[in-house]
């Protein structure tokens, strides 16, 4: 029979940026969903963008071709699958700490960090690791995974947004999401809109305004 075995590497990550860091007063980080890649979700975020506003965009450390096969198509990215997920979820972590710790070198910046679909369960475990600072962040179509530490993000600032017409958040898992809420005494504003599974750019405009992010 196999024995497995762990080696740690070192791996090269991508990330994007719109605006400048330097003159920026809020950063926005932001986690896409499942088979997507950065270069292309962070343009969601261009209608928010002035020279006092930065957006970075992670991309997932795993790839693979969207149509399944073959090696010709669309590439997607993936934060973690069901295979390797601790190691994954420790690699993934690490990997966005260093990246907030290599950009974010003045304190007094807003920052706020939205975590879409996939992504969503990637930015809370990234936010409950509780070695960043975090201003607001904003769970996006998505849902708090079960294996957090909610202590951690008590005072953070927390939204959840998800269109009324999302074939993913059904009914129950909105229910699911408010019981966790209630439960575990975080403070989460919860914002529905008219869409689907998306991040229409009126509702970010209108939000962001809305809310001060």
């Amino acid at each position: 029979m196999s024995e497995k075995h762990i080696l740690k590497i070192e791996k090269t990550a991508t990330y994007y940026t719109l605006g400048s860091i330097e003159t920026a007063e809020t950063i926005w980080f932001v986690l896409h969903g499942y088979g997507y890649l950065a270069k292309f979700f962070i343009n969601k975020f261009s209608p928010i963008l002035d020279d006092k506003t930065c957006v970075i965009a992670p991309e997932g450390l795993s790839k693979f071709y969207l149509n399944g096969v073959g090696v010709d198509g669309r590439v997607g990215a993936s934060w973690m699958t069901k295979e390797n997920r601790e190691n994954e979820i420790i690699d993934y972590v690490n990997y966005l700490n260093q990246l907030y710790n290599l950009l974010i070198t003045n304190k007094n910046l807003k920052i706020n960090i939205v975590g879409f679909s996939q992504g969503g369960a990637t930015a809370c475990r990234w936010v409950s690791d509780g070695k960043i600072k975090v201003d607001n962040f904003i769970l996006w179509a998505s849902v708090f995974p079960d294996d957090i530490n909610f202590k951690t993000i008590e005072n953070v600032t927390t939204f959840f947004l998800y269109g009324d017409d999302d074939e993913y958040v059904t009914e129950e898992r909105i229910k699911k999401q408010q019981t966790i809420f209630i439960d575990s005494g975080v403070k989460v504003t919860t914002i529905p809109f008219k869409g689907t599974h998306d991040i229409p750019k009126d509702v970010l405009i209108e939000e962001t305004k809305k809310n001060n992010w």
